[in-house]
């Protein structure tokens, strides 16, 4: 059995650009000198992308266990048999039904502790839809799989990260979930993530306000005095080093976010419009606060340039080394503080 990081990779729609950022990705023969890759899916789907994308010489390893994954080859375990017809660039039922079953036995063997990471190629929110899988994203179902009591929608960047209060939430029931008590535990998940997963010892967030102008000393709403700036302060009392409310125009607009460890916004647009402007090429959507490690493009299925060569891997395989990082610091942390030394007063004899 190899000793490098086994990742698990989930193929997304297969009518979008999942298996093509991910055969992109794997083609690189450096990617093995950091990591196993195993990919859950099947090798019809991945050949019809293979050839679109003409590599010729590319191929898999199939096996029917991560324990027998090749250390120097991409591996794949065939998670259905039948033929499916592929249609690029078309959302249907077919493409959520099949990123259902791949998603689903990749976290099975993330959950059993067969895989060290998982990295999810794109859904479609709405075709994947079923009994099985009733959830808003990803995000929601991974942390219902490992039974965390919270998480973090956490998008990282070489120059920007940024955290989110409500992820997949409709914008007119935004507000209901802007607690004090959701704020905090956000602050607290990300300030440990920092920490643990980015070796960020003291971490400084900037928090952002919820109405334009955050509130403008309550002309425009009372969020920021009721809930924001008491969640604030909560935060700082439990060992945050949180700042705000701050306008997210403006903060963004003369790049304060250069002068923090990482940005908290309140919903889901508010932080991600500017992440994805500054970081799109090369940004992970990362779920913190989690006790398993999951990355992701920060992007989507990308219908409109499916099967035409098109897409870029470069979010996808920051994600891969993303992952790989993030397991290597929690195994060194965990192996750091496994055993401390005991604290003993000295004497204030002198010999």
């Amino acid at each position: 059995m190899s000793e490098k990081i086994k990742i698990g990779i989930s193929i997304g729609d297969i009518n979008g650009i999942g298996l093509e950022i991910i055969l992109k990705t794997l083609a690189d023969n450096q990617i093995y000198d950091y990591c196993t890759p195993i990919v859950y899916g099947t090798t019809k789907v991945a050949s019809f992308y293979r050839k679109s994308l003409a590599l010729g010489d590319f191929s898999f390893n199939v096996i029917n266990r991560p324990d027998m994954a090749s250390a120097k080859r991409p591996n794949m375990i065939n998670c259905w048999e039948e033929d499916v017809k592929i249609e690029p660039g078309v959302a249907n039922g077919t493409g959520g039904k099949y990123a259902f079953i791949s998603l689903e036995r990749a976290v099975n063997d993330l959950h059993e502790g067969q895989l060290d990471a998982l990295v999810t190629a794109p859904i479609n929110k709405h075709n994947i839809q079923s009994e099985s899988f009733n959830f808003p994203g990803h995000t929601e179902y991974i942390q219902h799989r490992t039974g965390a009591a919270d998480s973090l929608m956490f998008l990282v960047g070489e120059d920007l990260k940024v955290g989110v209060v409500t992820g997949h939430v409709p914008l007119a029931d935004i507000s209901r979930h802007i607690t004090k008590e959701a704020i905090v535990s956000k602050l607290q998940l990300m300030k440990e993530s920092l920490k643990t997963d980015f070796w960020v010892q003291k971490p400084k967030i900037a928090v952002l306000g919820l109405n334009p102008h955050a509130s403008d000393n309550g002309l425009i709403g009372s969020e920021e005095k009721d809930i924001i700036i008491p969640a604030i302060e909560e935060a700082n009392d439990k060992g945050v080093f949180a700042f705000g409310p701050y306008a997210a125009d403006g903060f963004f607009g003369n790049n304060s976010h250069n002068q923090f460890d990482a940005v908290l916004a309140m919903y889901h647009d508010q932080g991600l419009i500017p992440f994805k402007y500054i970081e799109f090429h090369n940004g992970v959507n990362f779920t913190a606060g989690l006790p398993v490690v999951r990355t992701s493009p920060d992007h989507g299925t990308g219908y409109d340039i499916a099967g035409k060569n098109l897409a870029s891997e470069n979010s996808f395989r920051e994600a891969l080394f993303m992952a790989v990082s993030i397991v290597k610091r929690r195994r060194e942390t965990a192996e750091l503080t496994s055993n401390p030394l005991k604290i003993s007063k000295l004497s204030k004899d002198r010999d």
